[in-house]
């Protein structure tokens, strides 16, 4: 069994004066909805053993908030250029050369591709927008993670900030 999260990077700053959109910082909403949502991971007791992100500036500032507060090694936090911008394809690609050892992955990016991806491996979620700092979490019946598009997959949970449920926390 393979667990799978995808994480939309959290709200970025368009007042910077970073020249390439890859520079673009957090803004105040991001890196409070960023805290936000690693505290709701913490408490669903998500226990990533591989974080794998964008290379892009908010996406590492999202990733290392919620490595954080998850007591992930920020020094084992891998970032990969694939992950920029990628379309589903891209970053199923990036998922299935991921070593068989780690059990639970979780995957920084950005939209549109994981919106599209995440409808693609959960096709129940129907999304048309996966919002910035989204989580969309689900197992893959699979010990091979090249195997994960062929693999049955199971919606865990599928959370954002501005989300008002009660949140139910896995056993």
């Amino acid at each position: 069994m393979k667990r799978l999260t995808l994480v939309r990077h959290a709200k970025s700053s368009w007042t910077s004066n970073a020249a390439a959109d890859r520079d673009r910082p957090l803004s105040d909403r991001g890196e409070r909805d960023a805290r936000k949502m690693g505290t709701r991971l913490l408490a669903r007791k998500a226990r990533p053993s591989l974080i794998v992100s964008s290379p892009a500036l908010r996406a590492q500032a999202t990733a290392k908030t919620i490595a954080g507060i998850l007591g992930y090694p920020l020094e084992f936090l891998h970032l990969e250029q694939q992950l920029y911008l990628a379309s589903p394809d891209e970053a199923i690609a990036v998922i299935c050369e991921q070593q068989d050892d780690f059990s639970d992955l979780m995957l920084f990016g950005h939209n549109p591709g994981l919106t599209d991806l995440a409808n693609r491996l959960f096709p129940e979620l129907k999304l048309d927008n996966l919002p910035t700092t989204s989580v969309v979490a689900g197992d893959f019946d699979t010990s091979h993670w090249g195997r994960l598009p062929e693999a049955g997959a199971v919606l865990a949970y599928y959370d954002y900030p501005k989300n008002s449920e009660i949140l139910l926390i896995e056993d």
